[in-house]
């Protein structure tokens, strides 16, 4: 049985905003990689590591899981620490 990884992107050391970041994606584990001989790349036999599904919602993606009976990892994203900053701050004596 196939095993698939469920969680939601991080952002690029490209991005400012969290706009990319909403989408729920299902990838599947690679099995079997190895070298190849031509270019001395890793690769692998496996086209079902290729695919990944996006989905608006955690819930759908369970859905879709139990549904195809597809074992899977959920990776919770982690909640962002916002520490509020003041210009006025760079002026006051601790």
């Amino acid at each position: 049985m196939r095993k698939a990884k469920i969680y939601i992107p991080s952002k690029t050391a490209m991005q400012s905003g969290t706009k990319q970041t909403k989408k729920w994606i299902l990838e599947y584990y690679t099995s079997k990689t190895g070298i190849n001989a031509l270019t001395g790349w890793e690769t692998s036999r496996d086209t079902m590591s290729e695919i990944k599904l996006e989905f608006p919602d955690k819930e759908s993606i369970i859905r879709y899981v139990n549904k195809n009976k597809i074992k899977y990892d959920l990776i919770e994203p982690k909640k962002r620490k916002i520490a509020l900053k003041s210009y006025a701050n760079n002026f006051l004596k601790d």
